[in-house]
This record gives C-alpha cells, structure tokens and sequence, in this order.
C-alpha cells in the first residue's frame, strides 16, 4: 500500500527563474500526493532541486545527497498555508525564500497544509487574516461551489498532522528524495511559525498516530533535525494570561484588520478602549499567569529560578526585560549595517528616539519597562485568543467538523457569552509545543526570532519557549529584533548561516 507513496525520480520539470537580479535553475516535482487519503485538495507538496546538484555538482559544499531539506510552510492565523514555488516576493519585491534556499544550495520542500477554512471557505486566500464575514453567507458560498459539502476538515490537529505527513513521506523515499533525510529543517511565521515550533517539538509522539492512520501517512518517523520559528503563535491556552501580564492597564488598542467593503476587501485601522467587563477579564488573566510560569521550573543562564511574586513582579520579569536591553544593545550597535531590518521597523522605533532606555558609555543599562510596553501598545482586547463570543481565529483552529468554533480555556468557557463548549484537553495539548519538550524526539537545534515590538502574543510566549528549550539542554538560538513587529523571513542571511553552521559542524 506505501509503494503508492513512492517519489518518482523522473516527476520533474526543469525551470528557470529570475528574481532580485538572480537566476536559478532547478528541477520541480509539483503536486506529489504525501498522503494515501487526502481529506483536501491542499494536501499536495512542491519539491525543488538546484539543477546544479542533480548534474553532480555542489552548491555551498552541498551535494545532491548532502544538502539539507528546507520546508518552509505558508501558514498564518491558523488558515489554510497553500503549496508556494521559487520566485517574487509580492510584498517585497525581492526574491523570495524558497527562491534563495535553492540558490544557497539547498532542497525545499513546500506543503500545503490544512487549516481552519478548509473544506469550509471557498475563499483560501485570505491567509493569515481575519475576514468579518457572515458565516452563513460563506458556508452557502461554499455549498453553491460543492467545496465538501461544507465540512471543516482542517480543524486541530490538521495542520501538524499534515507537516508530520510530509516529513515521513520524505523520509519513506530517503534513497530517491534529494537531499538529506536527516537534515530537515522547517520554518514558518506566526501560525507556521507555531506549525514548526511543533515540528520540532513533537517527532515521533504516539499521540498524533491515529490522525496520521486516517489520512494515510507513511510509516515512518517524523522527527526533524532543526526548527526555525519567526514570531511563533503558540502556547494558546497560556497566550491569554501572558498577554495580559503584558499589557494589563493598557486599555486602548490598535490593529489593522481585513474587513469586507462591499464586494472588496480592505485594511482599517481598529482602535478604542476596552469596556469595564473587558478590563476586569485582563485583572483576571494576569492574575492567573504567576502561576503558571512559577510551575515551570524555568531557570536563567546561571542556573537561578525564574519566578513572579502574584502581583506579576520578579526574576521572570526581569528575564523577559533583558532580552529587551539586549535587543536595543545589538540595535545600538548594528542599526546602521541593518537597512533590511530597518525598512521593516515600526515607525518610531528609532533606538535613539526611546526615551526609557538608559544609555551609558555606549552601552544600553536599563530599560523602563513600563514605559517600554507602553510604547509598542496593546493590540489585542481581553481575553486576547480565546474569545468569549467565540469570534476569534484560534476557537475557530479548536473546532471541529461540525461546530464551528470552541473554547480552549477554562477561563473563557466560564465567561462564555454565546455557552461555547471547550475543546478536549488533549487536543489543546497536542497544539502547544511546549508540553513536549524533552517527552517526544525533539529537534537539537532551534532559531527562534521574534520582534521586540511585535504585540500580536506576549514577549513572554516566545521567551519561555527558548528557555524551557535551553534548560533542556538544546541548542537555541533566540533573539527579539529590534523595533520589529509580527513578520518573519526578514534576515534569510543569517537564517541560513545557521542553517549551514549546524550543518557542517
């Protein structure tokens, strides 16, 4: 039955692409089927060989059995990520990272992947965006369009399920595949960057054995060599409390949404205060998230715990505030040299324009960090992710075939406006990263990369991540760019001398 899994070696096309005043050559196998029983058409994976490499040659000391596999995925907000290929980067202009993984010498492989909207929205280009649509008018949409009838296939655990999917199809083929097995390497933003963060974190578990059955994955192992995670939105059944350790006292916020203006979609700007009922649930969260950092165990680099007092003061706070100063150190140092990074700041974010930072003999010292949090502002009302009315891209990733969305937290569920139910709590578990942590064959090597003034999670999300990962004794490389907000792939450069230096040790 697997042999149907098999990768056809002679599958491919050759193509050129130019972009960013670059050419590459390269053969692409489009459209391999990495599941014997596909539950969406997404479910499909792009793979992308340098030419050079398929000829004999090296490419950056690669050969076509030594070069790593790169899988980058195109997930956000937790929607649908479709396959992606080598070319332009629309947002920007320049190249983009599939396209410099294969001019660096690697293989990329590119999956598409389930997600919330799957089966259900006829219209999966929204990715990573809130749309405010009347769920009734897109389910009829989707009904006119014979789209599945309307069932939600994508829903928790799709997403990782699918990747886990691809990773053993790759492995199942290890002597056709180009490049090395054992060398995968995900990556991904937000949402993908949460999808990678569990790549690594989860290789192997029995828990998402039964999932893998029904969609007909290889049988094989589906652990990684490495994680690559920019600004991973993960941790959901702690985000709320985090974030409202964060930001508690702020009470006006301001994001950017996609909404629906007659027969277009547009950007507004949302913004305003949040009510007194809003207000009492942030008291609440923050009040909870002591706790829970206390219970983790989590111990600076020499070897101290890392705690909070209940009002939200302590060692932990303290931890999260110098990886701050260390980014407006290195901003400091380097802002100059960094005009990519530069161009993608949040404007204001100038290191010489910030008040609460104390500059003394070139060196950052301190950072108010009060001040700091103030500037960089709430985005999110209370509760942050699990809505209480349910409205929210996260309840919708917990629900299933049949409900449309569902709470992932006791608190939300017992402020529940609409009587939402809760989903299971290892269902929950199986979308968080962090639980798996030194239980399942977790990855050696991670690259975590999250803007010092991104507001989508708490800074607190990610630190604990790459703490808990460095306790555990992985190799994690961590840092908070400065002035950046929520977005990912900004410094490929040094992205893939990482990649190279793990590589090559």
């Amino acid at each position: 039955m697997e042999d149907n899994l098999r990768f056809d070696q002679s599958g491919y096309k050759r193509k050129r692409v130019e972009a960013g005043g670059q050419s590459i050559q390269f053969r692409a196998y489009e459209g391999i089927r990495y599941c014997l029983n596909p539950r969406n058409p997404i479910q499909k994976l792009n793979l992308y060989v340098p030419e050079t490499l398929c000829q004999g040659g090296a490419v950056n000391g690669y050969t076509l059995k030594t070069a790593p596999i790169f899988v980058p995925n195109t997930v956000g907000g937790y929607m649908p990520g479709p396959v992606d290929e080598p070319g332009v980067n629309l947002r920007t202009g320049e190249a983009n990272t599939i396209f410099q993984a294969l001019f660096h010498g690697y293989v990329v492989a590119a999956p598409g992947l389930r997600g919330r909207t799957s089966g259900m929205e006829s219209q999966e280009f929204f990715v990573g965006a809130k749309v405010d649509v009347d769920i009734e008018d897109v389910k009829e949409d989707t009904k006119e369009s014979g789209e599945n009838s309307g069932r939600m296939v994508g829903r928790a655990p799709a997403v990782i399920v699918d990747m886990k999917a691809v990773i053993r199809y790759l492995r199942h083929n290890k002597e056709q595949i180009p490049g090395d097995v054992e060398k995968i390497i995900t990556n991904g933003t937000s949402a993908g960057g949460a999808l990678s963060a569990l790549a690594g974190a989860t290789g192997n578990s029995p828990d998402y054995e039964p999932y893998l059955e029904e969609i007909g994955a290889a049988k094989e192992r589906d652990d990684i060599f490495a994680a690559s995670c920019y600004c991973p939105i993960h941790n959901l059944e702690n985000a709320d409390a985090a974030y409202e350790w964060l930001f508690s006292g702020e009470n006006k916020y301001q994001k950017i949404r996609l909404m629906r203006d007659g027969g277009e979609i547009r950007l507004f700007l949302e913004q305003g205060y949040m009510t007194e009922e809003e207000q009492a649930y942030s008291k609440a969260l923050k009040k909870q998230f002591p706790s829970y950092v206390n219970g983790l165990g989590l111990k600076d680099d020499r070897g101290d715990l890392l705690l909070l007092d209940a009002s939200g003061e302590g060692s932990f706070k303290e931890w999260v505030k110098e990886h701050v100063r260390k980014a407006a150190q290195k901003e400091w140092e380097t802002h100059d040299s960094c005009e990519r990074l530069d161009k993608l700041a949040v404007a204001g974010s100038r290191i010489g324009e910030q008040d609460y930072l104390t500059v003394k003999d070139g060196k950052v010292a301190d950072v108010d960090f009060g001040a700091f949090v103030k500037k960089i502002t709430r985005m999110k009302k209370a509760p942050a992710f699990d809505a209480v009315d349910l409205d929210s891209p996260e309840c919708e990733e917990f629900g299933t075939e049949e409900i449309y969305a569902r709470h992932f937290t006791k608190f939300a569920c017992e402020n529940s406006q609409v009587n939402g139910a809760i989903a299971e709590e290892k269902l929950i578990r199986m979308m968080n990263p962090v639980p798996y942590i030194g239980k399942a064959d977790t990855a050696k090597y991670w690259r975590i990369r999250h803007g010092a003034f991104d507001r989508d999670t708490s800074l607190a999300i990610p630190v604990i991540l790459a703490t808990i990962l460095k306790n555990k004794g992985y190799e994690v490389d961590f840092a908070l760019p400065w002035g950046l907000p929520h977005s990912g792939d900004y410094d490929l450069e040094e992205l893939f001398c990482w990649i190279d230096e793990i590589c090559k040790c």
